[in-house]
């Protein structure tokens, strides 16, 4: 019998049974199920049964392959992490009782409408991601974080694609659970649930409410989202497979359909990105590469892995192309680099069950997992938070599982110690869900964690990072080991359709936190993405005229270290028609100075504004900590009700194409000292409260500019929480924007003639001030000196 005939044997079976129940084929509307489809633990009867005509899986014909030796050597068996580490058994016990609490509640039970596309789960008011709750099994309403009530199609697709990914979490979970306690009513709860969607899989149509430019999946408006949620639950198959669990014939035909119909539709949109539109370095390819080597092990097609893994768009050739030879995701995104990252650790872990090792495969100039992670670890602050850069979220509990679970396995295989601070970040996002903050927790922690605790890490006197240059990618991070303050440039690459308009943008950054972060951006569902987040006014860069920059590539001019500083020189010449951006840095172990110059061809006057969001309230520098900020300075941040302009969407636009000069209508101007000289540039000296922790910004403000704080929407955890934005705004052909950043104690800027300013500081420990003289040349940069040799 062909295999083509097999599956539609198969197929009637699944339809017949389906008959059999009265359960109506019909899944295109909404509906209430009154009979979840799975049979949940929690009942009398053995969950684990014997039945006669009960056999293990068979290979052939697309089925699942006869049950393979466990889990890798390199992981080792969860029974006996569980009894070697006390942290493991209380975490496998934790998951327990969230999957009870869950059961309980009823969540268990299988949809039977497909999912959406969850990036329309956001509230169109406050711009906020809607709640969701697991143990809910069902939900025709939806709030958000303020209070709104939603209702509508789109919003219960999105929500149904939580609920489908929750689903698959969670039969994931109990076969970890089982794994790891031998607990067979967990073992039942994943095995029911698998077959309940093998068995519904078929049954959805392939989604006719998918916007046009999707690959259209069944299961969720997008194949990439069916990809995702597949690998979940082959991942819980295979771990119940590799504990003995068997399945009846019935349910390996039903397996044997869902995995067959996953095979046909992963292959042939891999057919459509890499052949018909010729992009096979999009992350989806990543994703479907994934979601085919859980399928094939499943069925135990070694012969088909290993093609995939060697052919046009295959593994290997998609880590020589979506990766830059620096080691980042082409796009240029923290978000999305995580992303590929994890597909790229699901099938290594599926080409590891048939001896393959991936975990030290390289592509082209030396691209590799490793590099990947070596990367992240570089770009994380000291922290452990990994900036927001081009589309994604600043911080999200799913986004911080998929952190945990990258790095714990970064970990593990490669022992990179940069990770255990990006490890002790993401478990504290997902503090009190199954553990204490600061502690290993969860599900990921369980899969993939070893002995070593990441709040354990990093302390001991470890020396502080150096600076890295990402040439390839565009990125920058400058640090200097005496100096608290660093930074993180982006000149590279606009990141396609899901980079910014941020050429030149900088971040400031404290171990208290980052003072000038990039937000990342909000839901794809909410217009605040391309009103704001994606904008040239949301980041810390220059806008001409108003208007945001255009889609180009910077360049690095410079990028160097000596006994006495960091400099880095970076610069744009295609963000606007016959307009320069040069953007100096000089990180010296006291003070950090950021030398924005910007020429244009024109004669005539242009708007320039040097744009600066800071994620603390600033404040006056004669005011005492908890001292509330004068007249001429912002109220601290606050939610956008009862607020004038209270719609984000027509604040930022209010903030587009407007004249600066004569602040009025919500911006105030700051003042600064000024020489007895009209003439001579004011200084204007700004604190910020981090953690604590004080940072001190010192602007030179020319004749003529203006420094002015402006009311933003808030970051993209919460755009309704108003930020206060500060604009250095100058009219003329060219301009130079001139500030000092230091830590705990303001420094002095004073301009000795053009091109030439001089830094002053007190020293804390004697008391002494010492200065130093900064020139600026067009053709050589920076030039740090000793104050007379200007």
């Amino acid at each position: 019998m062909t295999r083509e005939r097999e599956r539609e044997r198969d197929r009637a079976r699944i339809y017949e049974k389906r008959e059999s129940r009265q359960e109506p084929a019909d899944t295109s509307g909404p509906k209430r199920q009154s009979n979840p489809v799975p049979r949940c633990h929690g009942k009398t009867e053995p969950l684990l049964r014997e039945e006669p005509g009960e056999v293990t899986a068979q290979s052939g014909a697309g089925r699942p392959a006869a049950a393979s030796e466990p889990l890798s050597l390199a992981q080792g068996s969860l029974r006996d992490k569980t009894a070697r580490f006390p942290w493991a058994k209380e975490t496998a016990e934790a998951i327990r009782e969230e999957l009870l609490r869950l059961n309980a509640a009823g969540s268990p039970a299988i949809p039977q409408e497909p999912g959406g596309w969850w990036h329309q789960y956001v509230c169109p008011v406050h711009h906020t991601e809607l709640l969701f709750d697991p143990a809910e099994a069902e939900a025709s309403s939806f709030r958000c974080p303020y209070g709104c009530v939603l209702e509508g199609a789109e919003y219960r697709g999105a929500w149904l694609v939580f609920k489908h990914q929750s689903l698959a979490r969670t039969a994931l979970e109990a076969a970890a659970v089982h794994a790891s306690l031998g607990d067979e009513s967990c073992a039942r709860l994943g095995k029911e649930l698998l077959i309940a969607y093998a068995e519904q899989f078929p049954l959805y149509p392939v989604h006719a409410g998918a916007q046009g430019w999707m690959l259209k999946g069944r299961a969720f408006h997008q194949a990439l989202t069916e990809a995702i949620w597949s690998t979940t639950l082959l991942g819980a198959y295979l771990l119940l497979r590799d504990e003995g669990v068997s399945f009846s014939e019935e349910e390996t035909a039903a397996l044997g359909i869902f995995m067959g119909l996953l095979e046909e539709s992963m292959t042939e949109y891999r057919h459509i990105l890499i052949h018909e539109r010729q992009n096979a370095e999009n992350n989806y390819t990543a994703w479907l590469n994934a979601s085919l080597s859980c399928v094939y092990v499943a069925q135990g097609r070694k012969d088909a892995l290993e093609a995939l893994i060697e052919g046009e768009g295959g593994f290997k050739h998609h880590l020589s192309i979506g990766i830059n030879a620096d080691g980042f995701e082409f796009e240029g995104s923290t978000y999305y680099h995580v992303f590929v990252l994890r597909a790229y650790l699901i099938s290594a872990r599926m080409a590891e069950r048939f001896g393959i090792d991936l975990y030290a495969c390289e592509g082209g100039n030396g691209r590799s997992m490793r590099g990947m992670f070596e990367a992240m670890a570089d770009l994380a602050d000291d922290r452990g938070v990994l900036p927001a850069l081009h589309d994604g979220p600043m911080e999200r509990g799913p986004y911080a599982r998929e952190i945990a679970e990258i790095a714990e396995q970064g970990l593990s295989r490669y022992g990179i110690g940069g990770l255990r601070p990006i490890l002790r970040e993401a478990y504290r996002q997902l503090g009190g869900t199954l553990a204490s903050p600061h502690a290993r927790c969860g599900l990921e922690a369980l899969l993939y964690g070893e002995d070593v605790q990441p709040d354990a890490a990093g302390e001991g006197g470890k020396p502080r990072r150096g600076a890295r240059l990402w040439a390839d990618t565009g990125f920058a991070a400058g640090r200097r080991a005496g100096n608290p303050l660093s930074f993180f440039a982006d000149f590279g690459g606009h990141g396609g359709a899901h980079g910014h308009l941020d050429k030149l943008h900088l971040s400031v950054m404290h171990p208290a936190g980052t003072l000038t972060p990039d937000f990342g951006v909000v839901p794809y569902g909410s217009p605040l993405r391309q009103a704001w987040y994606s904008e040239t006014h949301s980041h810390n860069t220059v806008t001409l005229d108003g208007l945001s920059q255009a889609p180009h590539t910077g360049q690095c001019r410079r990028f160097e270290e000596t006994e006495e500083a960091l400099y880095a020189w970076f610069q744009s010449t295609g963000a606007y028609p016959g307009c320069t951006l040069d953007r100096h840095l000089l990180l010296t172990d006291d003070w950090l100075l950021d030398w924005f110059r910007v020429t244009t061809d024109d004669s005539g006057p242009r708007s320039i504004q040097w744009w600066m969001h800071s994620a603390a309230e600033p404040l006056p520098v004669s005011e005492e900590p908890g001292e509330l900020p004068g007249k001429e300075h912002p109220a601290a941040a606050g939610t956008c009700e009862g607020n004038v302009g209270a719609n984000p969407v027509l604040l930022a636009e209010s903030l587009k194409d407007v004249q600066f000069a004569g602040a009025s209508g919500g911006k105030s101007s700051l003042a600064g000292k000024r020489d007895l000289d009209p003439a001579a540039p004011a200084t204007v000296q700004i604190r910020y409260e981090l953690g604590g922790e004080s940072v001190y910004h010192t602007a030179l403000v020319m004749p003529g500019d203006e420094l002015i704080t402006v009311r933003t929407p808030g970051d993209s955890v919460d755009p309704c929480r108003l930020l206060t934005a500060i604009v250095h705004s100058h009219t003329g052909a060219s301009a130079d924007f001139i500030h000092v950043y230091r830590a705990g104690q303001a420094a002095e800027l004073r301009r000795h003639q053009e091109g030439v300013v001089e830094v002053s500081v007190r020293k804390a420990d004697s008391g002494e001030t010492c200065a130093r003289i900064v020139r600026l040349s067009g053709k050589t940069g920076l030039e740090l000196m000793e104050p007379g040799g200007e």
